[in-house]
């Protein structure tokens, strides 16, 4: 396993071992003890989810308020995506700012998201299958989010703005200088 720290303090890059032969491949996609040694888990993951979206979704920013902040371990298991995080939290020295990377089944790779960020994704192929691990339950009081094309935040998300495929509730979303940080 590969560890990529990014410029977000916590927010990290997981390369897996993939082992290939001509019946496919095999790799362990999550192993406790070993992530909480190797990338700083905190909490164990206690809930995972899926979905299936098409080319241009773009779902995001989102954001859980403490007590029901997430952690979040994400990999895509078929098509491509761009990960995005922006970090939410007040005292970091990278408030306000992202980082984003290409997951895909193929690429194998996972980001690990400590709690205090906010997250999206754009679907870049013809559809994707997106998994993630969260450390905490989702509690739809505890939800929030900021505008996915807030100019102060500046994601390049690579897909045409006519391209561009929201839900009612994302596309209605404040910006980040309307909230108050609850990290």
């Amino acid at each position: 396993m590969n560890i990529l720290k990014t410029e977000i303090e916590g927010v990290v890059v997981i390369e897996p071992q993939v082992f290939g032969d001509n019946r496919g491949y095999f790799f362990e996609s999550y192993h406790f003890e070993r992530y909480a040694k190797e990338i700083g888990l905190e909490h164990p993951f206690i809930q995972d989810n899926e979905s299936r979206s098409r080319y241009g979704v773009v779902r995001g920013l989102h954001f859980q308020k403490p007590p029901y902040a997430q952690g979040k371990l994400i990999r895509v298991v078929s098509g491509e995506v761009l990960d995005v995080a922006v970090d939410l939290r007040r005292e970091s020295k990278t408030f306000g700012k992202y980082v984003s990377f290409k997951l895909s089944g193929e690429n194998h790779r996972q980001l690990y998201l400590p709690r205090g960020m906010a997250h999206g994704f754009a679907v870049l192929s013809d559809d994707v299958i997106f998994q993630y691990k969260c450390d905490n339950y989702y509690h739809p009081e505890s939800e929030g989010s900021i505008a996915w094309n807030d100019p102060t935040v500046g994601v390049d998300w690579m897909v045409p703005l006519d391209k561009v495929i929201l839900s009612e509730k994302d596309s209605h979303s404040p910006l980040l200088s309307e909230i108050v940080s609850p990290f």
